[in-house]
């Protein structure tokens, strides 16, 4: 597991307990080399956002128990895959960030410099 550290070099804070999110289902967003999906982006989704996922094929507003998932409304905080909010984003519907919640892996794909427009816990 890729413990840690956020964008920031900073330790990793939560990102949701409610819904419980993160590809380990421990609130934050960890990730090890058995998350290919790299769950590594902490937002907070959207409507727009939610559409555009479920257009692409990842419904993530249908609950699904057997997965420990509840189901996203808008508002929601939630782990998601870097490769798909850099999709959303060249879509111009990337939902925004907690980067304080991201792990510092999302810098692997996305530059910090884009993550930083979509920041909603920067002063």
């Amino acid at each position: 597991m890729y413990k840690g550290l956020n964008v920031f070099g900073e330790p990793l804070q939560l990102c949701s307990e409610n819904p419980k999110t993160g590809f380990f289902r421990d609130g934050c967003c960890h990730s090890s080399e058995d998350d290919i999906g790299s769950h590594t982006v902490c937002v907070q989704v959207n409507q727009p956002f939610l559409e555009f996922s479920r257009f692409r094929g990842n419904d993530l507003t249908t609950p699904r128990p057997e997965l420990e998932f509840p189901g996203l409304k808008s508002g929601d905080k939630w782990c998601l895959c870097v490769a798909r909010w850099v999709e959303a984003y060249e879509h111009n519907c990337a939902p925004k960030v907690y980067l304080r919640g991201t792990h510092e892996k999302a810098l692997d794909v996305v530059p910090l410099i884009i993550l930083k427009q979509y920041a909603l816990d920067l002063n």
